[in-house]
């Protein structure tokens, strides 16, 4: 195999650089990349007296054509992750925050027009949780609340002369009823020790994740709120009522398929529903009937996901779904 390197007869003081003098053979460098990770940035656009803010956390990843400062350790294409972090907050004051999507497309564009030895530019942001404050259907014009309800996040990534592929998702969003959930007819045998229940708490922390299948024209707050609403709505169901869940892979599914039918933005989506587990508490040795009334937190179980985008993997209640062509 050839190891040549137009820096390799040039870099200054190579042949000093004992473990620069040859490559070594039996090791190839397979995936690179470097970048500035937790970059935050408060940006507040004011219109007048009415004031919008957004708050972000940015992380960025360069891949860069050669890979001269790993085997050689000549730094003059690097560009500084320091530098990085003053470009993430330059762009957020010269072109404003509309969604977390399209500042992270500004990002890869930046990088990519900017420095023509970038080969892959990725961007990871998540947006704080701030709500305008408001009191009887009126609007405070500069005063915002905190309210974690879930993290809207999403990635964009992009290559020179190429379309950026974005995802958006949410994460960390919580959520419980008190009924209609159960888990019935599943296999039995010397070692299943689990009892059937019709009627129990059904508590999960939502991991959900979407690409988009065009990056222009897209209303991406709107599309996030669409996804959080269905998740909301196929878990917990009519107000007065609910809506049963014979099992946590088919309220999964079921939010799949009402996300996707609904957003013909969306090309393929994964979500993850881990069971967090509550079990009523036996008061019996107290001389006590528990009816449900006093349960106890066991276990939390966040596992990864296996998912792609033309076929379903399941993993510990995780799935992934995709538009089947022609639909």
């Amino acid at each position: 195999m050839s190891h040549h390197y137009e820096y390799e007869k040039t870099w200054p003081g190579k042949e000093n650089f004992i473990l620069g003098e040859t490559e070594n053979r039996d090791v190839e460098l397979v995936h690179t990349g470097y970048g500035k990770d937790m970059v935050k940035v408060l940006h507040i656009q004011r219109d007048g007296k009415y004031h919008t803010i957004k708050e972000v956390t940015a992380s960025v990843q360069l891949t860069l054509r050669t890979k001269k400062d790993y085997l050689f350790g000549d730094n003059s294409d690097i560009i500084p992750t320091d530098t990085i972090k003053n470009i993430v907050h330059v762009l957020a004051k010269f072109k404003g925050i509309k969604t977390i999507e399209t500042f992270a497309m500004d990002i890869c564009e930046h990088f990519l027009s900017s420095f023509n030895h970038v080969t892959r530019v990725r961007v990871y942001i998540e947006q704080a949780p701030w709500k305008r404050l408001e009191k009887n259907g009126k609007e405070h014009f500069h005063a915002f609340i905190n309210t974690p309800t879930g993290t809207h996040f999403c990635e964009a990534e992009q290559r020179p002369n190429g379309s950026p592929t974005v995802h958006s998702g949410i994460k960390d969003m919580k959520v419980l009823k008190t009924t209609q959930s159960g888990f019935e007819g599943f296999i039995k045998d010397q070692f299943t020790t689990l009892p059937e229940v019709k009627d129990r708490c059904f508590a999960t922390q939502v991991y959900c994740k979407w690409r988009y299948n065009r990056f222009r024209n897209v209303d991406f707050q709107a599309v996030w709120n669409g996804v959080r609403d269905i998740v909301l709505e196929k878990f917990a169901g009519p107000f007065d009522k609910g809506e049963y869940s014979p099992s946590i892979q088919k309220t999964l599914y079921d939010i799949q398929v009402l996300s996707v039918s609904q957003n013909p933005e969306i090309e393929d989506m994964e979500i993850s529903l881990p069971n967090i587990h509550y079990f009523t508490i036996d008061m019996s040795k107290m001389g006590l009937i528990n009816k449900d009334e006093t349960l106890l937190l066991l276990s939390l179980s966040l596992l990864p996901i296996c998912a792609s985008s033309s076929k379903f993997y399941v993993f510990l209640v995780g799935v992934g779904a995709t538009k089947i062509p022609g639909s």
